[in-house]
């Protein structure tokens, strides 16, 4: 379909990637992958017909078209977004008024006329390319993919020029893919999507019926919907067949292989050298001596790239909190509307933030969780209801525009050591590579860096000196697969606490053990981390009912559970059905469940003895029924996942037998 044969390309004085053969076939769905500044994205323009080649061709088949997303800068006017969305389809809607003005002329034409087989032969052409493009579906189809992408109905009316630059993006990625062109070529697109867009364009790729590349750093993302990994490696494309965890381990094999082939390739050249030096001025040897400095000439010398250094940067330790860190007791936020009116954003909230909580928190967008983070982070007043900060809690907010609160004229290397004097140089240096500033960038004035890069700074500059309690806002944003590493172990070494906002599944799973879901105005809590909280919603594998999804443990916040809810009889079977057989992927995930179970448990226990030996020192009566209700809580979570954890058990031994 597109072809690229001996492809290279310059940026300057520095070579890209060069001898690059790629065929692009009907069914590609490839990630391309590559470390910073390698030259993915001007590949992937290669592929648009957006970058010329500085050798080698590109070449495609005749009828194919290319439709491609930047990863920002893209703006339009003058439409409402339904009407940019359906102008896609011009042309097809332009062959409806010729459809019908031909229906009119093959009545005005005697059949058997070469003017009506004419006509006929135009009509039918028509005919069936309105069939293929379901021309009359075409508002429910724009319908579909803008509600897809987070527009709820109320904005499809709205002015184009009234949406911010990442909501424009998410009209052109509509756009894009209303016209479903051969080859869909994405440059980080799920940069502007939160987390339910995301979901629901995994799901949409996973179904396209075309070829697609895309540039992405979430790797979950890249695991759900690409079969192939091209990597730009050492100034060559190599590529990996499946998702991007297998990419990483075959990455592997083959780096072992080549330092083996260039390990073995240096003993054969240090032994032909050793042989022309010693017998060199022997005229008896000048034959094997000829022999062995061709062979030397002939051989093509293997080079191993520099690899990036792996860099794990531990968190500096804060002072510890008490056990509670925050208490939010039924927290209201109502906002007024420009007509008078006012929204309740969230209502009747409580909930409670205990030291070593890593929390998630998740819900479609609008739905209140920057509000959220905000109050908690003391950035906003509640409409009431209280946020009490435990004994000796620090918060620290990270904001999606932390940038803003920066020094524009402060240097980034001095900067961030008056922010962490203890750190030696060399290690701060090498924590801002991670965030992918090397070399002079480090003595740049933070002024004269852009928006996304002063966040990334903004990110490195928190973790050399962080509080105990860390309120994150999108904090993966505008960083790369190697930053987001170092942040993600950074943070799980990290003693303190951490409620977090993230579009990045990797990222929340690898983090999290809670989740948070603000939704219909209330907060609701999840154990575990996302693939929990999705599969606790679901139901659990297959078709078994998970007990925490039945009782309070996942329900809102503001909910009470009694030991009587988290009772329940198991259903009786007169016949017992064959046990049916889980794919590896819920195995595992089972697997996890029950670890969980296991680790929960005793902490649930631990807590709810010390909120028993709280309850036997009599202070106020207002203290006594909180501890009360509290540990009738503490009690109903632990029969339920007791119960969950027999459940999951029984299952799993099920399955080792099945």
């Amino acid at each position: 379909m597109l072809q690229l044969s001996g492809a290279g390309k310059r940026f300057g004085q520095k070579l890209l990637f060069e001898d690059v053969n790629w065929l692009v076939t009907p069914q590609e769905r490839t990630g391309l992958v590559g470390g910073n500044g390698t030259g993915k994205s001007t590949m992937l323009k290669v592929l648009a017909g957006l970058e010329s080649l500085d050798y080698g061709t590109v070449s495609k088949t005749k009828g194919m078209t290319l439709g491609y997303l930047p990863q920002d800068g893209l703006e339009m006017r003058g439409k409402t977004v339904f009407e940019e969305c359906l102008s896609v389809f011009d042309a097809i809607r332009n062959l409806e008024a010729e459809y019908e003005d031909l229906g009119t002329q093959l009545g005005q034409h005697a059949p058997g006329t070469a003017e009506y087989d004419a006509v006929a032969e135009r009509f039918s052409e028509i005919s069936d390319l309105m069939q293929v493009h379901d021309i009359y579906t075409l508002d429910y189809q724009v319908g579909t993919v803008l509600g897809g992408l987070g527009f709820p109905k109320e904005d499809w009316d709205r002015r184009t020029e009234e949406f911010s630059g990442g909501w424009q993006m998410r009209i052109a990625l509509a756009k894009l893919l209303l016209q479903k062109p051969s080859l869909l070529l994405l440059d980080e697109p799920t940069n502007h999507l939160d987390l339910e867009t995301r979901n629901w364009l995994e799901e949409y790729l996973q179904s396209y019926e075309r070829a697609f590349v895309l540039i992405s750093h979430d790797r979950y993302f890249l695991d759900q919907t690409v079969g192939k990994i091209a990597e730009v490696w050492n100034k060559r494309a190599h590529f990996y067949v499946g998702g991007y965890e297998k990419y990483v381990t075959q990455k592997d094999e083959r780096r072992t292989q080549l330092l083996n082939a260039y390990k073995n390739q240096r003993d054969r050249i240090e032994d032909l050298e050793a042989f022309i030096n010693r017998f060199r001025a022997q005229a008896t040897k000048a034959k094997q001596v000829q022999s062995r400095i061709k062979e030397l000439e002939k051989i093509e010398r293997i080079e191993i790239p520099e690899e990036e250094a792996t860099i794990h940067f531990t968190i500096p330790q804060p002072p510890a909190s008490g056990r509670t860190v925050i208490e939010v007791n039924h927290l209201t936020k109502v906002y007024p509307r420009p007509d008078g009116t006012m929204k309740t954003i969230l209502e009747d909230v409580s909930f409670q933030i205990d030291r070593g909580d890593r929390i998630a928190l998740v819900g479609a967008n609008g739905a209140g969780k920057s509000t959220l983070i905000r109050m908690l982070s003391a950035q906003e007043e509640p409409t009431s209801g209280e946020i009490k900060l435990g004994h000796n809690a620090l918060v620290d907010f990270f904001a999606q525009d932390q940038y803003k609160v920066l020094d524009g004229a402060a240097e980034m290397l001095s900067d961030i050591a008056g922010a962490a004097p203890k750190v030696p140089v060399v290690e701060l240096r090498s924590l801002l590579g991670c965030f992918m500033f090397s070399g002079d960038d480090v003595f740049k004035k933070l002024g004269v860096l852009s928006g996304g890069e002063r966040n990334r700074y903004a990110m490195a500059k928190m973790l050399v000196s962080p509080s105990n309690m860390l309120l994150l806002d999108e904090p993966t944003n505008h960083l790369d697969l190697r930053a987001k590493d170092v942040l993600l172990d950074a943070i799980r070494n990290f003693s303190g606490t951490v409620l977090f906002v993230s579009h990045d599944r990797y990222f929340i799973d690898g983090l999290a053990t809670r989740v948070f879901e603000v939704e219909d105005r209330r907060v609701h809590i999840y154990p575990g981390n996302y693939e929990d909280y999705l599969w606790r919603k679901s139901g659990g594998p297959e078709k078994v009912v998970t007990s925490l999804a039945e009782h309070s443990v996942v329900g809102s916040a503001t909910e009470r559970a009694t030991p009587d809810d988290a009772v329940e009889k198991k259903p009786v079977t007169e016949k017992k059905e064959p046990v049916r057989r889980l794919n590896p992927i819920k195995l595992k995930e089972l697997e996890q469940r029950v670890q969980f179970a296991e680790e929960e448990v005793p902490r649930l226990e631990e807590r709810l003895a010390t909120v028993e030996a709280e309850m036997g020192v009599f202070t106020n009566a207002a203290e006594a029924q909180r501890l009360a209700a509290e540990a009738e809580t503490l009690r109903a979570q632990q029969m339920a996942l007791l119960r969950e954890w027999e459940e999951m058990s029984g299952m799993l031994e099920e399955q080792k037998l099945a």
